[in-house]
């Protein structure tokens, strides 16, 4: 989401973003291909079977999963269940108001779906209990605490974390037959994860703020797989990208998102 303005202090922003970029310097003097402070906060909520509060600058958001038992969908029997949904708190920003889902929070939703589900970072199948009548399904809620541009990522490693952290009773067949109550882990393969860039004009420049955002030409959220390959994307903005521009994107972010993983499982390995 980007800050509504009006078009003569768009026009103003992006004059002076420009100037700055032809010095290959940005507003707040980071690199082009430099992230704000990436902070992480594992289990922020008890009652959830793992949750993750994740901030990069002043974007917040705070993730939730919640694992329970029920019937698959009728096409994937063999299947356990994954629904993200995503909601922007009225305190986020002064641009939201309370109210029924917007096309902004089912887009996030969507990417953060997207991107776990074609990484095949959870064995669906795994999650079977038996199949056509039983499953587990794993329900991920994504809230958004406050806004400052890059949404999708804090989203992203938000959700990842509460999933590669998550822990659901599960009852285990011993060798005499009897059953025993376990904890265990949801079946990961992999952890994925996204990185965001936009355009303005030629520039390419990774983890924009909402006054980045709100002149942006373009916008591209790739999800990677952990041996880099790519799993989903997203493209938002007006522009178009031409080709030359895109493969400097993909390398470009690739190289961030290797970056980003190890961060990550740092995180994770030390929960």
């Amino acid at each position: 989401m980007s800050l509504k303005k009006s078009p003569i202090v768009e026009n103003l922003r992006k004059t002076q973003m420009l100037d700055l970029m032809s010095k290959q310097k940005r507003v707040d003097g980071r690199a082009f291909n430099e992230y704000r402070p990436i902070t992480i906060k594992l289990n922020p909520i008890q009652k959830a079977n793992g949750s993750a509060e994740v901030s990069i600058g002043n974007t917040k958001v705070i993730a939730g999963v919640k694992i329970a038992t029920g019937t698959p969908f009728p096409d994937t029997p063999d299947q356990g269940l994954l629904v993200v949904n995503a909601e922007f708190l009225p305190l986020s920003s002064p641009l939201i108001e309370p109210g029924p889902p917007d096309e902004d929070s089912i887009e996030v939703s969507r990417v953060v779906d997207r991107g776990i589900r074609e990484s095949q970072m959870l064995d669906l199948n795994a999650l079977v209990i038996e199949t056509g009548k039983l499953v587990n399904c794993v329900f991920v809620d994504v809230d958004i605490l406050n806004m400052d541009g890059n949404l999708f990522d804090v989203a992203f490693i938000a959700a990842a974390l509460s999933l590669a952290t998550a822990k659901f009773d599960k009852k285990i067949v011993k060798e005499d037959g009897t059953e025993e109550t376990q904890k265990v882990s949801l079946p990961l393969r992999l952890i994925p994860v996204s990185v965001t860039s936009i355009t303005i004009g030629d520039n390419i420049i990774l983890d924009p703020t909402a006054e980045e955002d709100s002149v942006l030409d373009s916008r591209m959220t790739i999800t990677f797989d952990e041996q880099g390959h790519i799993c989903a994307g997203q493209k938002g903005g007006s522009v178009g990208l031409p080709v030359e521009q895109l493969f400097k994107i993909v390398s470009i972010s690739k190289a961030k998102a290797e970056e980003i993983l190890l961060m990550i499982k740092k995180v994770v390995e030390n929960a």
